[in-house]
């Protein structure tokens, strides 16, 4: 597989010129900021989102910065779609060396008040999804001699305080389950898959939540380092992850939050 690690003697390097990646829910936010950040390693980008206003604007940027990007809409949460997407990334650049599974979404309810709607919604796009994109973008990277998968977690699923969110962290909890299968299925075809957990980030979706003062204080009070993340702030790891430097790390959930939950 050309530019992945292939075996002992090689050195590692974090370079992802040349190779493919696929983005979800890259229309804003953390997704966003990870595409540009991929598009700035050498990576092409396939900007994956719901929404094709948001999607186009982060296509834009990435090619107005001289990137290679294209748009993709798709609803992770539907097999059909998840198919049609991968293969026209195939189509298009002829493989598939990243997926970052980031789309997501978090409603709230307490349980006795959640509606099954949410619920199966909830475990549709944050778990279901990232099954139905790892699978099948897998099976391309099997063929294809390796890739790296990196799962977009929260520490909802590790850490208390985040009330009325019992399908988010549900969902949350799942999809480090999942990525810990994942990585020992996927290591015999040289694929690595792990997670990161961010804690709270300054994105359109925690803008409603970091209206409420005393919320914040509490936040701030639970936060080591004493401000919240912003979405650059994950950007970093993530592109360790995806690059050869991280050749022998995989299975793993890595929080990014501050200090907020440490070993």
């Amino acid at each position: 597989m050309t530019g992945q690690f292939s075996g002992k003697g090689s050195p590692p390097s974090a370079t992802l010129q040349g190779r493919v990646a696929v983005v979800t829910g890259a229309g804003r936010g953390i997704g966003k900021a990870i595409a540009l950040g991929l598009a700035r390693e050498g990576a092409r980008v396939a900007v994956n989102d719901i929404n094709p206003d948001t999607a186009a604007a982060t296509v834009k940027a990435i090619v107005a910065a001289d990137g290679q990007a294209a748009e993709h809409l798709a609803d992770v949460g539907n097999k059909m779609a998840v198919q049609t997407m991968i293969q026209s990334v195939l189509a298009q650049w002829e493989r598939i060396d990243i997926l970052v599974n980031n789309a997501g979404i978090e409603p709230k309810a307490t349980v006795l008040a959640m509606d099954e709607w949410d619920w199966d919604k909830t475990m549709a796009v944050n778990l279901k999804g990232a099954f139905l994109c790892s699978q099948t973008a897998g099976r391309a990277m099997k063929e294809l001699g390796g890739g790296a998968i990196v799962n977009i977690g929260s520490i909802a699923a590790r850490a208390s305080g985040l009330r009325d969110r019992s399908a988010y962290a549900a969902s949350k909890m799942g999809l480090i389950g999942f990525s810990r299968e994942c990585a020992r299925e996927f290591a015999a075809y040289n694929i690595r898959v792990n997670v990161v957990c961010p804690g709270v980030i300054e994105t359109e979706m925690t803008a409603h939540l970091r209206q409420n003062e005393a919320q914040m204080q509490k936040w701030l009070e639970d936060i080591p380092q004493g401000h919240l993340g912003e979405p650059d702030d994950v950007v970093g790891l993530v592109l360790f992850l995806c690059s050869d430097a991280a050749r022998y790390i995989t299975g793993q959930a890595i929080n990014v939050d501050g200090g907020k939950v440490m070993c």
